[in-house]
């Protein structure tokens, strides 16, 4: 009778093992389900986000042409460095962000329907952001914020926001690309 317990219980073992190894994977696998990255802000996926984001700066976008179509080759935001760490690019446009937030976006009353909508969520953004560790008057000095805001200081004040605004969609953009937190940060 000792023989058989031995027995049973030697098969059992690997038996018990392979069913918690199945477990295991079955229960990581809702966390293999998820994408690589989350947004550092939930708003910055969020679908009716993007598409404010697209029609304000399209709007503006046109005034632009209609108003002076020698300043639409000009780029204000500058170009990334993708060598730089992503949290860093991250950072330094939500720097931006606060400029447009404090300097530029203030200035729009209701020029387009979904503005209202698209600058509380841009807020949302830039709180989030800061709450992940973007201390944004870090990057007041940096290259690109200052060559962003010195193309702007150049042009006439009417011109210089209808020109930012135009251009909210490369800063969104920026900020869907760069404003992520790698998978690899958040397993613990």
């Amino acid at each position: 009778m000792k023989r058989n317990t031995a027995t049973v219980a030697s098969f059992l073992r690997p038996a018990a093992a392979a069913v918690l190894l199945l477990l295991f994977f079955g229960w990581d696998e809702q966390a293999w389900a998820h994408p690589v990255d989350r947004p550092l802000s939930p708003v910055l996926r969020h679908p009716q986000t993007y598409q404010d984001v697209r029609q304000v700066s399209e709007h503006y976008q046109r005034i632009q042409a209609k108003d002076d179509e020698d300043d639409t080759s000009m780029r204000t935001i500058p170009r990334v460095d993708t060598n730089d760490h992503h949290l860093e690019i991250c950072c330094l446009h939500a720097n931006i962000l606060d400029y447009y937030l404090t300097n530029i976006l203030h200035h729009t009353n209701n020029d387009h329907a979904h503005v209202h909508r698209l600058k509380t969520n841009l807020h949302r953004i830039s709180t989030d952001l800061q709450a992940h560790g973007c201390n944004v008057t870090q990057y007041h000095d940096h290259k690109n914020a200052v060559d962003f805001r010195t193309k702007l200081e150049k042009m006439e004040k009417k011109k210089g926001i209808t020109k930012a605004i135009g251009e909210l969609d490369i800063l969104f953009s920026y900020l869907q690309d760069y404003c992520v937190e790698p998978r690899n940060s958040t397993a613990a």
